[in-house]
C-alpha cells in the first residue's frame, strides 16, 4: 500500500521485560511514553491482555487541535511481545492503519533489550501516508520513544 519502510530502533532499558510490558500494555500510561507529547488520555480501554483488544486514544496535533484514536493489538506475548495498529482518526473519520510493535529480550535480572517497529505498511490513504513519512517513520523519533521508556521506568 504504501513505499514507507518499516523503521526500527532498539535500546537497552534498565528494567526487566515485565516492567517494561506493565508499562506498555497499559494504555492509560502511554501519555508517560510519548516524548512529542501528543498522546493525551486514555478515552476508553483497560490493560490489554490478548491480541483483538481495542483501546482509544484521546491525542493532540502539534497546533493544538484534538483528536482521538482507535486502536486494535496485533501481537501479544506477555512479556515479550506487544503491538497495536492505529486504525482509525476517529475525529476526522480517517483510516490509519500503521503498526507499532515492542519486542522485549532480557539481557540479566535487570536489563532488557527493547525493539520498537513502527510500519506504515497498511497505510492506504495518500495523506497519512506522508504525515507518517515526515513524523514517524525516522529512526531518531523512534530512539526518542525508547528513551523516554528508558526514563520512566528509571
Amino acid at each position: 500500500m504504501t513505499e514507507i519502510a518499516k523503521t526500527t530502533a532498539s535500546r537497552e532499558i534498565n528494567a526487566t521485560p515485565q516492567e517494561i510490558f506493565d508499562l506498555l500494555s497499559n494504555p492509560a500510561r502511554h501519555n508517560e511514553t510519548d516524548p512529542a507529547g501528543s498522546v493525551v488520555s486514555t478515552d476508553k480501554g483497560e490493560r490489554l491482555k490478548q491480541v483483538g483488544d481495542t483501546f482509544r486514544m484521546n491525542m493532540v496535533k502539534g497546533d493544538g487541535s484534538e483528536y482521538q484514536t482507535e486502536n486494535k493489538v496485533f501481537a501479544f506475548v506477555d512479556d515479550r511481545v506487544i503491538g497495536w495498529q492505529n486504525l482509525k482518526n476517529l475525529t476526522s473519520d480517517v483510516e490509519v492503519g500503521s503498526k507499532w510493535l515492542y519486542e522485549l529480550e532480557p539481557i540479566d535480572a535487570t536489563t532488557t533489550k527493547l525493539s520498537l517497529t513502527y510500519d506504515p505498511s497498511e497505510i492506504a490513504n495518500p495523506q497519512v501516508q506522508a504525515l507518517a513519512k515526515e513524523k514517524f517513520a525516522i529512526e531518531s523519533n523512534l530512539d526518542a520513544s525508547l528513551a523516554k521508556i528508558a526514563e520512566v521506568l528509571g
